[in-house]
């Protein structure tokens, strides 16, 4: 499929989805919001593709909705506008695999929402986080936010709108990693091929747990882990990898052996 306002790689085992509105900073328009759908449900059914690095490249990762199309948007339009802002950012953060989000330079308002549904985040060090939706008279995406940072750091965050850079989103744990300019990116596909090694299967149940358990008391996040893992243990992929294990760690012996002598 060609896409106008992304570009999509794929890769071994993963893809990499870009936005690609340079002269506008990747502003989010209706365009990219409905490529960005169509692309995360054509990438959950294709068995290629284990894990999405999402990124808006070296120099900005977005700088948020389109202002210029919001803006001139007729009144009889603005329901159908949030539906489609909700619809696609559900579509990711509903997404059955990993999405890492490799940010460099700016994530602006929608652009910062855009990160916080990700699962995984990796910062150039020149990158930028700020919510400055309250200027414009509208509010940021509290929820997503709050369950990475806690309510207290949250509040501050969408309320005064003073920027984070990536030194300080990383000791409020925003982000995951963060790595020179000219790094990020490889840093972040490296946590992709990673991921792509992993069972499909136990990394989607890992993510329903880390969604589902910080909610639960201590008792039931136990009940529900130990029976993911009995789900998990049943099947016959993990014989499968577990022998692949035993084999490398044996082959990395019988090396080590070799070298001693």
């Amino acid at each position: 499929m060609t896409y106008q306002t992304i570009i999509v790689e794929k890769k071994k085992g993963y893809a990499v989805v870009k936005l690609n509105r340079p002269h506008e900073m990747n502003a989010i328009s209706k365009m990219m919001r409905e490529e960005l759908y169509a692309v995360f449900v054509d990438m959950e059914s294709d068995p290629e593709v284990k894990a999405i690095v999402l990124t808006g490249g070296e120099y900005v990762f977005s700088a948020g909705m389109d202002i210029k199309e919001m803006s001139s948007l007729p009144e009889e339009e603005s329901d159908e506008f949030l539906k489609s802002m909700m619809r696609y950012l559900k579509r990711i953060y509903s997404y059955k695999k990993p999405v890492i989000a490799a940010v460099g330079g700016i994530a602006l308002g929608g652009g910062f929402n855009l990160v916080t549904i990700c699962d995984l985040v990796v910062a150039s060090e020149s990158a930028i986080f700020c919510h400055p939706e309250l200027k414009f008279g509208f509010n940021p995406f509290f929820y997503p936010l709050s369950q990475i940072v806690g309510i207290t750091k949250a509040k501050e965050i969408v309320m005064l709108g003073e920027p984070i850079g990536a030194n300080e989103a990383l000791k409020i744990g925003l982000v995951n990693k963060v790595a020179p300019p000219e790094e990020f990116m490889q840093v972040a596909e490296n946590m992709a091929g990673t991921l792509a090694k992993r069972s499909v299967k136990a990394l989607e149940e890992l993510r329903n747990i880390c969604s589902i358990v910080p909610r639960m008391d201590k008792m039931a996040a136990l009940d529900i882990e130990s029976s993911i893992c009995a789900l998990l243990f049943a099947r016959y992929e993990r014989k499968i990898q577990m022998q692949e294990v035993i084999s490398q760690q044996k082959s990395r012996k019988k090396k080590a052996g070799i070298n001693k002598v």
